[in-house]
């Protein structure tokens, strides 16, 4: 549930940067006082461990940032913290931590990204405003989506994964988000 803050204006902007807040927040939950080993595994029949939600999470954002600024830019982060592309070849890494990689580290780079992103949405003039999709199979051609399409993609995106981080939290030690 979106939190109501008085850091946050109640306007629409501020409405929806609330709830992708509360989102982002069900995820990080869902690993805190696990260890590196506990955060990595995969615990139930899915391929997906608690580490790599938040990897993924935190790479898509950025992803979704750099269109919507229009960008040239990563979906995700160097050793020494710039920004990469993900080939086909390195798509599955999206999904673990590799050699290097840390849940600290998965987490500072996401402040990053989150500070980057709520300091474009404040500046951009309108949550009309629209950028282009890239091509897909999944998007229209030329498709093209609003600011405000974006925040709530990515509730919809963290909400879908901070369910998938409850189901392996649970599964791990007992711990539920809900009580």
């Amino acid at each position: 549930m979106a939190q109501i803050s008085t850091e946050v204006p109640g306007d629409e902007r501020g409405t929806l940067l609330a709830f992708v807040e509360a989102q982002r927040v069900a995820l990080r939950e869902a690993a805190q006082g696990l260890t590196e080993e506990q955060a990595a595994s995969r615990p139930s029949v899915s391929e997906l461990s608690l580490s790599g939600l938040l990897k993924h999470a935190a790479e898509c954002e950025l992803s979704w940032l750099r269109l919507a600024q229009q960008a040239p830019g990563g979906t995700s982060q160097t050793e020494s913290g710039g920004e990469r592309q993900r080939s086909e070849e390195s798509w599955g890494d999206a999904f673990r931590l590799v050699e290097g990689e840390s849940v600290p580290g998965v987490l500072a780079f996401w402040d990053g990204v989150v500070r980057e992103t709520e300091a474009f949405i404040a500046a951009v003039p309108s949550l009309d405003d629209t950028f282009p999709l890239p091509p897909a199979p999944w998007f229209p051609e030329n498709g093209k989506v609003s600011m405000r399409w974006m925040l709530l993609h990515l509730v919809e995106e963290f909400a879908r994964h901070a369910g998938h981080a409850d189901i392996i939290r649970e599964s791990l030690d007992g711990t539920r988000a809900m009580g």
